[in-house]
């Protein structure tokens, strides 16, 4: 398949008349073809308002066949093969294995949300059937879930292909019948316009509304400010900085009908070493974390960014192991320059700070990073605010503490966060029972004896967390809980049964349904 540089506006390609810009390949540090172009005001209105006119067909074409809609573009993106693969790996400088994998995720996302829509549980189904010998007499009420409309998707710069064009975000918007128009990322235009053509021959093969997918390009933040103002869009899914993802929330409430914003943007997803298990293993556990810090050169939204243990020995332990084995580590190639200036940026401004120690910082080379470890103390951490920042890359800061009530005075101190880690022992119990009711107000995973990275894609994950880690802690972006993203409840009162939805009707066969307020499978 030839890359074009151009948009795909419901299906056709389209010559943005805008800011021309290339692909950059971090790697060989070079440009590369083709040229693209940003699209215009015209060309953004098409595609929002094609996806206004596909939304009513969309969502009533039934749940299987939306289910066969996604595992097509998952056969579509496969079908693509090396090219693919060797794109992203040209624009984002990761190495195969890494594209490969997450190819295969992007691929086993688009069949967990089939299955979910085959199960039927999504739609929520609950009935309370009318009882005319109750005084006053009760109506027959029934309800489902439906899709909000239109959702603008904004790729992410460290997942091309996960958090990309059909990504979680636009599967879980598929999912829910939610025609989408895609934001592609300006870091990996190549890689997203081969993922869009596949997404719509996909919508080719499966006989829908050409409005369901429509892809943008550009650079700048106008063109996907201009789609959230948009008002054939109902919702937004964004991954990227928590000032991007603020911005668009501004713009979102500020319309005359103002729309959620679902935007996950940062996370420094704190590790507590509890004292017990930091006595009998630091050393295995600093191993583990410096695996964890340094995956994908850090640019993980789950990477440990900090760390907390009590000071003395074993601290020191664990400090003098994790230094060592990240002290060797090589610079490798950010995902952007861009990415790579911040982290210079944000190392550097640890380095420099009077309260921190540099315990390894291995050498830096230009449009790269390698492995950085910084530690303060619990006072320190809790005066300076900007102690507590996200630095994204393989950078982390470990925080020495007086003891256990201080680890919880800086877990009470910290914002919003994806993630915290237990490293502990069955010895460590009691202190874990005093952390948890503040961990479980701030994150939205909680894992013990493991390290964040790596999200697994099921249907009890969450993948998300309170503020600012996400704009909306009640939601998830990863696993089948990211579907109620784009849906709203509907009640049918007294309605005839052909009028009825047919997952609401009395033959429907629905797989699970409330009765007069009990569940029963049916």
């Amino acid at each position: 398949m030839i890359i074009t540089g151009d948009s795909l506006i419901g299906g056709q390609a389209v010559k943005g008349t805008g800011a021309a810009f290339r692909a950059y390949n971090p790697s060989q540090q070079q440009s590369m073809d083709p040229e693209f172009f940003t699209a215009d005001s015209s060309q953004i209105d098409q595609a929002c308002r094609l996806a206004e006119a596909a939304f009513d067909t969309f969502r009533a074409i039934g749940d299987d066949k939306r289910a066969v809609f996604l595992e097509t573009i998952g056969e579509q993106i496969m079908a693509l093969g090396d090219v693919l693969v060797e794109r992203v790996m040209a624009e984002s400088g990761l190495p195969r294995a890494r594209v490969e994998g997450e190819r295969g995720r992007t691929v086993g996302q688009l069949k967990l949300f089939a299955n979910l829509l085959r199960e039927g549980s999504w739609n929520d189904v609950r009935v309370d059937k009318a009882l005319p010998e109750r005084a006053p007499p009760r109506p027959d009420i029934r309800m489902r879930m439906i899709g909000l409309g239109p959702v603008a998707v904004f790729s992410a710069s460290n997942f091309p292909l996960a958090f990309s064009v059909a990504g979680g975000d636009t599967a879980s918007a598929f999912a829910a019948g939610c025609p989408v128009v895609l934001k592609a990322h300006f870091a990996h235009p190549g890689t997203s316009e081969l993922v869009g053509r596949a997404v719509a021959k996909a919508v080719e093969i499966c006989g829908l509304p050409a409005g369901v997918f429509s892809l943008l390009t550009g650079v700048g933040n106008d063109i996907g400010q201009e789609v959230v103002r948009h008002p054939s869009i109902k919702a937004v899914g964004f991954t990227g900085s928590r000032s991007g993802g603020v911005a668009l929330m501004a713009v979102a409430a500020a319309r005359p009908v103002p729309i959620p914003v679902y935007a996950e943007m940062s996370s420094i997803n704190p590790v507590f070493l509890l004292p017990k298990a930091l006595a009998s293993r630091a050393e295995d556990l600093a191993t583990g974390f410096a695996g964890s810090l340094v995956l994908g050169v850090g640019q993980m939204c789950t990477n440990p960014g900090l760390v907390i243990g009590i000071a003395g020995p074993d601290l020191d332990r664990f400090k003098a192991a994790a230094s060592k084995a990240l002290e060797g580590g090589a610079a490798c190639a950010m995902l952007s320059p861009g990415i790579a200036g911040s982290y210079k940026r944000g190392i550097s401004q640890l380095a420099d700070n009077a309260d921190v120690n540099t315990l390894a910082l291995a050498p830096q080379a230009e449009g790269k990073a390698a492995p950085a470890l910084f530690d303060t103390n619990g006072a320190a951490f809790l005066k300076q605010h900007a102690l507590s920042e996200e630095v994204f890359g393989p950078a982390s800061l470990v925080v020495s503490c007086k003891d256990i009530a201080e680890m919880r005075q800086i877990a009470e101190g910290l914002e919003g966060q994806l993630t915290a880690t237990l490293l502990m022992d069955d010895a460590d119990l009691d202190a874990a029972h005093q952390l948890l009711p503040v961990l479980e107000r701030k994150v939205g995973r909680i894992l013990a004896n493991g390290y964040p990275t790596g999200v697994e894609v099921c249907s009890a994950m969450v993948h998300g967390g309170p503020y600012p880690a996400t704009s909306d802690g009640r939601t998830t972006s990863v696993g089948t809980g990211a579907i109620s993203r784009f849906l709203r409840p509907v009640s049918y009162q007294n309605l005839a049964q052909p009028l009825l939805p047919e997952v609401l009707r009395d033959d429907s066969g629905v797989a699970w349904r409330r009765l007069e307020g009990e569940l029963t499978h049916k």
